[in-house]
């Protein structure tokens, strides 16, 4: 891709992205008392792949072990997830989800899929699907995990 392209391709998500942090940053309104985004990253990934060691979370979060460490502190006491010992290795803890974690994960995301389908409802179809292939490649790029669309369990960021 030469540099001309590449760079309206940036553009083009970045002004995208203005638009959908809009979307998150509403969606999470109701919550912001209770979790940061980046505590509702942590969820989301809890969420849609199931328990995880603090190591594992903070590399799919990206982030040092004492700053994953730090947030997973504050969603224990919030008792949106448990920590427990490892049965199958005493020195590392498993971290899980709790009902009450989901809960906010799904009603969080419930909102944001509320609103991003009012955004997509003004698009023609020929745009839909050429925006469906488009994210789907930009997704598998990043290696973000594919959301769940089985009714309960549709997740996002």
């Amino acid at each position: 891709m030469d540099d001309t392209r590449s760079d309206d391709l940036v553009t083009a998500l970045l002004t995208a992205s203005r638009a959908l942090v809009g979307v998150s940053a509403h969606s999470l309104a109701t919550v912001e008392d209770t979790v940061t985004i980046a505590q509702f990253r942590s969820l989301v990934i809890l969420a849609s792949k199931g328990p995880s060691t603090l190591a594992n979370l903070a590399g799919e979060l990206g982030v040092t072990a004492s700053t994953a460490q730090r947030q997973i502190d504050r969603l224990v006491g919030q008792e949106l997830v448990t920590r427990q010992e490892n049965p199958q290795d005493r020195r590392e803890v498993v971290i899980t989800i709790t009902p009450s974690g989901k809960r906010i994960v799904d009603s969080t995301t419930r909102r944001r899929r509320k609103a991003i389908a009012a955004i997509v409802a003004n698009m023609s179809p020929v745009d839909t699907d050429a925006l469906i292939e488009a994210l789907d490649a930009f997704a598998t790029a990043a290696r973000e995990p594919a959301v769940e669309t089985d009714g309960a369990a549709r997740l996002g960021w």
